[in-house]
């Protein structure tokens, strides 16, 4: 029994008394109420159970776990403490994971696939609730920009307010403890920007390396290709698209190479890419492809949904919005070609798929390649300089910063391809996403 009343020594005055927490017709928790002290008290019984409940998740054993949150959503003048302990709790674990080389789009991705709907929202505010400790100007860009896609602002007037007990207190409380063993146990990663409170941003920084024009433009463009009822549109679309994004990246790289030295040169930079199911290993193979082409490099990390692309900022640009809308295209395509069923009836729309995505990324890769040696040639022809060096240098760069992050990286398959019909579909699908270059798009144009 926690907090079990101790002996009382000889002349020691009766200042306790106990105070029964378990619900009526159950086994009951108690412990001893200080007169002098009841707060501390409360708070150390929060603590120990706080501790207990965390530990039955440890251990899977549900009905410790269970037992614990109903004693914390229900015990007598406990709701303040437990309140500010959850909170605290949660604050605390969300800015280790900051320092362990989590961002906020990580942990929220994750939440989405290890736990529910209702813990992504806990986890999305307790990342706003933290965030409000640092100054704007020492939070790097890619931070702010994940935490505006996520939504991640403070809606609230008293934090307790986030907690969302909804009318079910023990839910609630379970639903907190279930968020701080989850980021309680998240592994070190490789921190690819400044923690909050660390970076440097001063004003006119932002994007400076990328033309938010030029994206602007990109995303219309592929926006209207996976639209498209018409084949022959999505492939002009798309075609245009890349066009900006493989000139624009041309013309980051020479750029770089004049000012080689100077600040803000820069270096290669990462970021990470959700990679999710089904079908996760022929979707990194797509992602892998598509940043070979635009002189990146991307490292798969299956257990945990993402895979971390290496490269300069104009190219981690082009690989982002270019596998997005690829991917896009792809699930159009292979849900269109329906299911499968092998001459005894048996499903086989698993594996014809897996080959079809498996397929789709060879060809893509394929076509890509084809499409960034047309963008070096014209490329060289317009600027009337041999592009091969400062573009190889650049590669070497990103290839050592792999090596920075990655020491230990071993080479793993996407996957088993087991269904001809599948394959021969997905390569068909991959012809029909043409990234034909060679179509003229007129520089800084709509």
């Amino acid at each position: 029994m926690i907090g079990a009343n101790r002996r009382r020594g000889a002349g020691e005055r009766e200042d306790t008394r106990r105070r029964s927490l378990g619900p009526p017709g159950e086994t009951a928790w108690s412990f001893p109420w200080s007169s002098q002290s009841p707060g501390r008290a409360a708070e150390e019984l929060v603590a120990e159970l706080l501790s207990a409940a965390l530990e039955a998740t440890r251990r899977h054993d549900e009905t410790e776990f269970r037992r614990c949150v109903k004693v914390l959503a229900q015990g007598q003048g406990l709701r303040e403490v437990v309140d500010r302990a959850l909170l605290d709790a949660l604050n605390r674990h969300v800015t280790l994971t900051w320092e362990r080389g989590w961002q906020p789009a990580d942990v929220v991705r994750l939440a989405g696939r290890r736990l529910e709907a209702r813990h992504v929202r806990l986890v999305t505010d307790a990342v706003a609730a933290e965030m409000r400790a640092y100054a704007a100007a020492t939070v790097d860009e890619r931070w702010l920009d994940q935490l505006a896609a996520m939504g991640a602002t403070v809606w609230w007037s008293r934090d307790e307010e986030y907690l969302h007990e909804d009318g079910d207190r023990i839910a609630m409380v379970a639903c907190a403890l279930r968020v701080v063993r989850l980021l309680a146990t998240l592994p070190p990663l490789e921190r690819l920007c400044p923690v909050p409170g660390t970076a440097r941003r001063t004003p006119g920084s932002r994007g400076g390396a990328v033309d938010e024009r030029m994206l602007a433009r990109v995303r219309a463009l592929l926006a209207k290709a996976e639209s498209t009822e018409f084949e022959a549109e999505a492939e002009t679309f798309t075609a245009a698209a890349q066009s900006l994004m493989a000139r624009h990246s041309i013309d980051a790289a020479l750029l770089a190479a004049r000012t080689d030295g100077q600040a803000g040169a820069g270096r290669p930079e990462g970021r990470r890419l959700g990679v999710e199911s089904p079908y996760e290993g022929p979707k990194a193979m797509l992602l892998d492809v598509i940043a070979s082409a635009n002189r990146c490099r991307s490292v798969w990390s299956r257990h945990f949904g993402f895979a971390t692309v290496l490269g300069f900022p104009a190219d981690l640009a082009a690989v982002e919005v270019l596998f997005t809308s690829l991917l896009v295209q792809a699930t159009t395509a292979m849900r269109l070609a329906g299911s499968r069923r092998d001459g005894l009836g048996r499903s086989r729309t698993r594996s014809f798929r897996q080959s079809f995505l498996a397929a789709y990324a060879q060809r893509i890769g394929e076509r890509l390649r084809e499409a960034t040696g047309q963008a070096m040639r014209e490329a060289a022809a317009d600027t009337g300089r041999d592009l091969l060096p400062v573009l190889a240098a650049r590669e070497a760069e990103v290839e050592a910063r792999v090596e920075e992050l990655f020491p230990t990286l071993t080479m793993v398959g996407a996957g088993a391809i087991s269904n001809r019909e599948g394959w021969i579909s997905g390569r068909a699908a991959a012809d029909r996403a043409v990234l034909d270059l060679r179509a003229k798009v007129t520089r800084g144009g709509g």
